[in-house]
Parts: structure tokens; sequence; C-alpha cells
């Protein structure tokens, strides 16, 4: 099974250096030097890192081959894959494994997943929901108890308003003069 590792970004400086989004939780083996990595769309052929680093939180890599600021442009938006074997690992998935599962509250659908966001402390489940909203949600077993890849769903156990904490809700608020005043509020 191909696994995406990173997402290459824009060049860094004038020496062949990119930018890297990470998608794995093993960066610094994973990007050590001599590593080689497929492109998802096949078009670049294989790219052997040269060089890796941190630049504050951005990983830079240098890829042979890759000497000027024109070549790495030429790498912007490549995916890099390696082949991996299925693990037996039940609480890790892949980002492309979690894509379009359909998100569950109870028996409630309320929106699907379109990402992972992969984060020191802990990943973030990204979530459309069904008005079209992004939910970031922790990927953490109290919030998220089960995945069925099977069955294609994510269920959820959010906290109070998780869902709604950013959304204009309509309140009847007392003037005082029994009136009542209609308002939004966020």
């Amino acid at each position: 099974m191909q696994v995406q590792v990173a997402r290459i970004g824009k060049p860094h400086g004038i020496r062949g250096e990119v930018t890297a989004l990470v998608l794995t939780d093993a960066p610094d083996s994973r990007f050590a030097v001599g590593a080689e990595f497929a492109v998802e769309s096949g078009k670049l052929g294989p790219l052997k890192v040269s060089s890796s680093r941190w630049n504050k939180d951005i990983l830079l890599l240098g890829f042979e081959g890759t000497s000027t600021r024109n070549e790495a442009e030429l790498l912007r938006g490549a995916v890099l894959v390696f082949e991996s074997e299925d693990d037996e690992d039940d609480d890790a998935w892949y980002e492309h494994e979690l894509l379009n599962l359909q998100v569950r509250v109870g028996s409630e659908v309320v929106g699907k997943v379109t990402g992972l966001r992969t984060q020191a402390v802990q990943d973030l489940l990204i979530v459309t929901d069904t008005e079209g909203d992004e939910v970031l949600v922790p990927f953490v077993d109290e919030i998220v108890p089960e995945v069925n890849l099977e069955e294609r769903y994510v269920l959820l156990t959010p906290p109070a308003g998780l869902f709604t904490v950013n959304k204009e809700v309509s309140v009847e608020e007392d003037a005082g003069d029994g009136t009542g005043v209609e308002g939004t509020r966020k």
C-alpha cells in the first residue's frame, strides 16, 4: 500500500531546498539523508533526500539532482509516498484511509472527514459538517471512540458545542417590557 508522507511546498532559498508539509509521525527518521520516495503522480520519478533540516517548525528538504530554486519550483505540490506493508496497529490510520468517512454522533450523520492535521501534541480530524462548515475534532479516544473502515464511518462523542461554538444562533432576549427582542449571537 502506498502511504503519503509529505507534500512539497514552495522553494526555500536558492540552492534547491523545498518546504515540506509533513504527513507522518516520524519525520526525523523518515526523511533521513538517502531516503528515497516515489511521487504520487509518477511524473517526477523517485526523489532521493540529499539534505533534511528544520527551520523553526518547517521541514526543509533537498533532493539529489535539484540544486537551484527553479528546479525546486518544479517539485511544488508533489506528494511523496512510500510502499508500506499493512501493520497490525489497530489504533493507527493514514489520512487516505480516513478521507470521506461519514461522521456520526450516535446514529445521526453530522458530516464527513475531509482531512487529517498532524500536530506535535495530538492529531485533528478535519470534518466538514452537513452545512459545509469545517470543524477541527481532536483525534483522541474520548472524542473519537470508533473508526470503522469497513462500514466507512467515524463515531464521535463530542463535547457540548464542538459543532456549534462559532455558528450564529437566533436568540430571544427580553427587553424588560415583555416584548422580547430577537437577535443573533456567535
